[in-house]
């Protein structure tokens, strides 16, 4: 059957499913490397403030082209790090987008800072600049631009923004190991960029988390307050060693610490990059492909400074276009056996930050999206059979749905 010139009936209306088994949405790819370098950690001597740490902060520095890296926990310890590394206070305000994961902007508020969210260019869906501009006060002492999907944001815009204004640029990589921004690695530009190893990602390690910098300054800040803030380092410290086994606090930080097993499984991830990045990049392209030719969706623009890894495929709804909502596509997709997600709701809708005086309507390009988006299955190990049915049952849904 050609699904172009004949309106197939969704499984949700009585069809047949594209499939009889479940695509999801993201998936890590773990082989036999990746589990014998960490088998091997198991078999050391240290499991955590180890060799491995120090190892893959090289590596990270030799993918990127960052001066240094600190790893950590997770990609919500990077940012709240960051933060904290760029002076981020009591008093102070943080620009951000509200088309994220909340961490984003709950890093301001664990400083004592308040959040505040600009809107995003209606093509891109990154934080659009002229927004942040118009956002900025005397109060503002950062910017934590998101690099959304994967794509970069626009960094010769946002970073004259920041001189100009005496701001911190954070760049919240989550989504962009791989990507470059003409033609150098994002890590390597902006004052610091976090990166995230959650298991959907690019590059996992179950958990983990790292900043990059070229900066000293934010290099030693970051250090210490991955570890309670804690320093055996003689120059820093206000007494006189007492020994070997001698060590001071001298700032507040937290027990942000990554484990050597962790770490061994990144730098096992980060010898495949080239390839996951390679297998993203055409899924993509296929995807574009495919839904751009039709009038009832959207595809996510991108800048040519960008050459994008994508974490996530956002596919756009043209509301105008179809029948059914948002809701009604998403479970007809669940129906046919393709698992989506939606990203991101915008992170002021949430209760917590309503208490916080937090109201809709600050940012109506970034919540029309909202409204419009699904998330289609991306990640290494799809086949060519799961992209096409993938495709297959988008079509099938939206011709059927179409006005």
């Amino acid at each position: 059957m050609d699904i172009h010139k004949e309106k197939a009936i969704p499984a949700a209306c009585g069809g047949t499913p594209v499939r009889d088994k479940k695509i999801y949405y993201g998936h890590q790819y773990i082989d036999e490397a990746d589990i014998q370098a960490v088998a091997d950690v198991m078999r050391s001597d240290y499991l955590t403030c180890g060799p491995k740490i120090g190892e893959l902060e090289r590596k990270l520095c030799q993918v990127t082209g960052a001066k240094y890296a600190v790893v950590c926990s997770n990609g919500t310890a990077a940012l709240h790090m960051a933060c904290m590394a760029a002076g981020v206070g009591p008093g102070d305000e943080v620009i951000t987008t509200p088309i994220t994961f909340a961490a984003s902007a709950n890093c301001a508020l664990y400083c004592g800072a308040r959040p505040v969210f600009a809107d995003i260019r209606e093509d891109t869906y990154n934080i659009d600049p002229a927004s942040v501009a118009e956002k900025v006060s005397g109060k503002t002492k950062a910017v934590v631009a998101v690099d959304f999907t994967g794509q970069s944001v626009e960094l010769d815009e946002l970073t004259a923004l920041c001189r100009k204004n005496n701001l911190v640029l954070i760049e919240d990589g989550a989504h962009v190991i791989g990507t470059k921004y003409k033609g150098k690695n994002n890590g390597s530009i902006s004052d610091m960029t976090t990166l995230s190893f959650h298991p959907v990602k690019t590059v996992t390690g179950g958990e983990g988390g790292a900043v990059l910098t070229n900066s000293e300054e934010y290099y030693k800040k970051l250090l210490l307050y991955r570890a309670h803030g804690i320093t055996r380092d003689p120059e820093m410290m206000e007494g006189e060693p007492e020994g070997d086994w001698y060590y001071e606090q001298i700032a507040l930080g937290y027990n942000y610490r990554m484990t050597d097993m962790q770490a061994a499984l990144i730098m096992s991830q980060l010898d495949k990059l080239p390839m996951f990045s390679k297998r993203r990049k055409e899924i993509v392209a296929r995807y574009n492909e495919a839904f751009s030719r039709l009038p009832q969706l959207r595809v996510q623009k991108e800048i040519p400074e960008s050459d994008t890894t994508r974490h996530l495929y956002i596919l756009r709804l043209v509301p105008e276009r179809l029948s059914i909502g948002r809701k009604e596509f998403f479970d007809a997709l669940a129906a046919e056996n393709v698992c989506c997600n939606v990203h991101y709701i915008p992170t002021y809708y949430f209760p917590y930050y309503r208490k916080l005086g937090y109201e809709k309507g600050i940012c109506p390009k970034a919540e029309k999206l909202y409204e419009e988006i699904i998330s289609l299955p991306l990640y290494y190990a799809m086949t060519g059979r799961d992209v096409e049915d993938v495709i297959e049952a988008v079509i099938k849904i939206a011709e059927y749905y179409s006005k």
